[in-house]
């Protein structure tokens, strides 16, 4: 019949009336919308996978070095140890909570582990004297000074704090992308994409020629002029794959987990055994900076009757395990960093199963033969001559200017993290809306800190995408100072564009 009532495809005599002209175009969209979420859910499967092994070596690196203090300390401490198993389980408490992105000023968790083990044993060694609560003030004030556990603390707070950073923004790394092309592939398509995309896809049967596949060439302006915000995506998505691996080598190099982690149950041992060796000088040093405490009136168990000497832990390595996998993970971020830019030509040829770029038969929007416009350049600013899809540059999609900002904090948390600097994320226990990960707690429980070892350095804070069961959350219901900067940049980024052209 003749076509003078269609509205997408070309009218000259079609197969097609307005109603199946209408149902191809709603087909047209939904199946391009579907290609892109299995697209998107390959990559999100695949850096979730990396998220999950990694998080899985990370926890099983901590509760090993746990299980070892608990197996090992009783026979080597007795009292020193059994009555202060809430210190140690505090510890390793702590030291999962920051893993999870809570946030917590991991140096100054590891100087109150210190405080409270020091004040502690201080007293059990000390049993004969009536020690109060002022008493152990003054001796924290000079525990820095007289280095009660040697130099363990300085060697574990540096190194420690260094792996846990890295660790933690790596593990948060891969869940932010995943998020990132989650949201991005719900984007939903515009008017103007969704004629284009039933022209490509469908126009070709109303003409009767349903086996002709579209032009190469043909399906990549039609797609890139489709996916131009997403493919504005692609800069800062590589810079996040790059700081990724980068990340990853810090991991199994200089901040080695495996190395780190691992033996914090040790370097305890060592520091416990310290204290013990040089009990009468540390004593010494404390009363005479601190005076003499009251004798006790109250008997008590010698301190002697704990083990003597110096036992070594040993640690079993997993750096075998670790290599494994930072370089799985390196593999699949070097091949995920063009995805944005690849996408258009990899929906062409696996989804749309266009024709080669050579062929002469093949569908070109009006019908069978060649297709000689050129191919637009990759992003929105290169859409401005996109002959097959109008594209108004001056409108970026928001919801993916948000997500391009999510890219940016992410990697410069990662960037931080490759010099071993902190920059903590909104805490899940300030989520007002108590949809968090189970991870929150009240501001008075989470937030107190002693402060005889203040930390000299407090963490930036940023907010990121939730990810639901993993102890990271969103921006706060609160107004922070994250989400208004993420406002004022995206408004800032639409209005230089325009002063641009």
């Amino acid at each position: 019949i003749l076509g003078e009532h269609l509205r997408i495809c070309p009218q000259g005599y079609t197969c097609c009336t307005s109603e199946m002209e209408e149902n191809f175009a709603n087909k047209s969209r939904s199946e391009f919308e579907a290609m892109m979420k299995e697209a998107g859910r390959s990559v999100q499967t695949t850096l979730t996978a990396q998220h999950r092994s990694f998080d899985s070596y990370f926890q099983d690196l901590l509760n090993k070095s746990e299980k070892a203090l608990y197996d090992a300390f009783p026979s080597m401490y007795g009292e020193l140890y059994t009555q202060n198993m809430k210190v140690f389980k505090d510890l390793y408490s702590e030291l999962r909570r920051y893993y999870r992105g809570s946030n917590i000023n991991l140096e100054e968790a590891l100087n109150e582990f210190w405080t409270r083990l020091l004040e502690r044993l201080f007293k059990l060694m000390n049993p004969q004297y009536h020690i109060t609560d002022e008493y152990l003030d003054c001796m924290v004030k000079h525990a820095e000074q007289h280095k009660p556990f040697g130099e363990v603390p300085r060697d574990l707070k540096v190194k420690a704090t260094r792996a846990f950073i890295a660790a933690r923004s790596y593990a948060q790394g891969f869940l932010v992308g995943s998020d990132v092309v989650k949201k991005v592939s719900q984007v939903s398509l515009s008017h103007e994409c969704t004629r284009a995309i039933m022209k490509l896809m469908y126009c070709p049967h109303c003409r009767g020629m349903s086996s002709v596949k579209p032009c190469n060439n043909y399906c990549l302006n039609v797609v890139k002029g489709c996916l131009a915000n997403q493919a504005d995506l692609n800069t800062e998505w590589k810079y996040l794959m790059d700081s990724l691996v980068v990340v990853a080598d810090r991991i199994d190099g200089p901040y080695n987990v495996d190395t780190v982690i691992g033996t914090i149950h040790m370097r305890i041992a060592d520091a416990i055994s310290n204290l013990q060796e040089n009990k009468d000088s540390i004593t010494a040093k404390v009363f005479q900076g601190c005076g003499n405490p009251k004798i006790s009136t109250k008997s008590s168990n010698s301190e002697d009757k704990k083990r003597r000497g110096k036992v070594t832990l040993e640690a079993k390595s997993s750096a075998q395990a670790l290599e494994m996998l930072v370089l799985d993970a390196k593999g699949n971020l070097t091949a995920l960093k063009t995805y944005w830019i690849t996408l258009p030509g990899s929906l062409c040829s696996k989804k749309v199963t266009a024709s080669s770029a050579a062929d002469d038969k093949c569908w070109n929007g009006m019908t069978k033969g060649s297709y000689l416009p050129e191919v637009m350049g990759d992003g929105l600013a290169n859409q401005i001559n996109n002959p097959e899809v109008e594209v108004d540059i001056t409108k970026p999609d928001m919801t993916i200017r948000q997500q391009i900002m999510q890219l940016k904090i992410m990697t410069n948390r990662l960037g931080n993290a490759n010099i071993g600097n902190d920059v903590d994320f909104q805490d899940a226990s300030d989520d007002m809306s108590g949809s968090g990960s189970g991870d929150s707690c009240p501001d008075d429980v989470c937030g107190k800190r002693l402060s005889k070892s203040p930390s000299t350095r407090q963490p930036e804070t940023h907010a990121i995408p939730k990810q639901s069961g993993h102890g990271i959350s969103g921006a706060s219901s609160r107004a922070s100072p994250s989400a208004f900067l993420l406002l004022l940049l995206s408004v800032a980024f639409i209005a230089a564009q325009h002063l641009w052209r």
